[in-house]
């Protein structure tokens, strides 16, 4: 079972940046997914970023695209989203997840993420 665990949350002005990473630990194959996911107070857990472990695609929500990046590092075993010109509805607290079976369908689906981080807070006052 592959562990996942984020970090790099942590509090900013709006217009801020911050860059968080989700490290795997466990075998990773060519035809596993990475997700991050946010969920604000009140609010379903939403989908931000998504990208396969091997290939050039990458998919962003359209509340971030322009602003979030989504990224993998395949030696070491880690994701990340760089998020750049933050506001105060990003604020949330982000996970990382693990899906097993990329297609251009199942990145979408919460229930295609079989393995989840336990999440990081991220705040951006105004």
């Amino acid at each position: 079972q592959v562990q996942l665990a984020e970090s790099g949350g942590g509090l900013v002005q709006a217009v801020g940046s911050l860059r968080l990473s989700c490290a795997a630990s466990g075998r990773i194959f060519s035809s596993y997914f990475m997700g991050w996911f946010r969920q604000a107070p009140g609010k379903e857990r939403e989908l931000v970023a998504a990208i396969p472990w091997s290939g050039d695609n990458t998919h962003h929500a359209d509340s971030v695209k322009g602003r979030f990046t989504i990224s993998r590092d395949n030696a070491k075993n880690t994701v990340a989203l760089q998020m750049n010109s933050l506001k105060p509805e990003d604020t949330a607290v982000y996970y990382c997840a693990l899906g097993t079976l990329y297609s251009r369908s199942s990145y979408r689906s919460r229930r295609e993420y079989d393995n989840w981080g336990q999440g990081t807070q991220v705040t951006v006052s105004s």
